[in-house]
C-alpha cells in the first residue's frame, strides 16, 4: 500500500478557481481509492466510497462471539463444576442460535459449509445442555465430575466447529475482491 499526492487547480464557473490536493492510497497493481483534500483541509471521497456493510459486521460479530463465549465455557478444569457455569452454557447456546439464523441467508457453497459448522456446534451444545438437565433434574447423583467432563467435552466439540467457522469466515474475507 502506498501513498501518492497530486496538486490540482480547477475552475468552477468563470471567476472561481480552487486549489486542491488529491491523495491516492494505492496498491502496487491498482488504485484503491482517492480523496480530495480542499484548501480548508476537509477530506471528501471522490473515486469510490468504502462503506461497511452492517449485515456482514453483525454476521462476523456473532460468529466470533459464539467462539469466544464457547471458549470461556470450555476453559477450566474439565471435571470441576465450579469452573463451568450453567448460564454461560446458556449464553453460548443462544449466541450460536443467532449465528445459525444469520447463516441461513447465504446461498453460496461457503455459506452452506458455514451453516453446516453452525448446525454441528448447535447439536453439540444441545447435547451438553441435555446432559446437564438430566444430571441435575432426573438422576439422583446430580452433577458429578464424570457428567461435567462429558458436558465440557461436548462444548469442546462445539468450540471446534466454531473455530472452523471463524477460519472459513477469514478465508472468505481474504478472498473477497473489491
Amino acid at each position: 500500500m502506498g501513498l501518492s499526492t497530486a496538486y490540482v487547480t480547477f475552475k468552477q464557473g468563470q471567476n472561481k478557481t480552487h486549489k486542491a490536493i488529491i491523495i491516492f492510497l494505492y496498491a502496487p497493481k491498482r488504485l484503491e481509492k482517492g480523496y480530495l483534500l480542499h484548501q480548508d483541509q476537509s477530506l471528501c471521497g471522490f473515486n469510490r466510497r468504502i462503506s461497511v456493510n452492517p449485515e456482514k459486521v453483525l454476521f462476523g460479530f456473532f460468529i466470533v462471539l459464539a467462539l469466544t463465549l464457547n471458549f470461556g465455557f470450555f476453559v477450566g478444569e474439565l471435571d470441576n463444576p465450579d469452573h463451568h457455569h450453567v448460564y454461560e452454557l446458556f449464553a453460548v447456546i443462544v449466541v450460536n442460535m443467532v449465528a445459525t439464523v444469520l447463516k441461513f441467508g447465504d446461498r453460496t457453497q461457503m455459506g452452506a459449509v458455514l451453516l453446516a459448522t453452525s448446525l454441528v456446534a448447535l447439536l453439540q451444545l444441545f447435547a451438553a445442555a441435555l446432559v446437564w438437565v438430566v444430571a441435575v433434574h432426573v438422576t439422583e447423583a446430580g452433577l458429578t465430575t464424570v457428567t461435567m467432563a462429558s458436558i465440557v467435552s461436548l462444548s469442546g466439540g462445539a468450540m471446534l466447529a466454531n473455530v472452523v467457522s471463524v477460519i472459513l469466515l477469514i478465508i472468505e474475507t481474504v478472498m473477497l475482491r473489491r
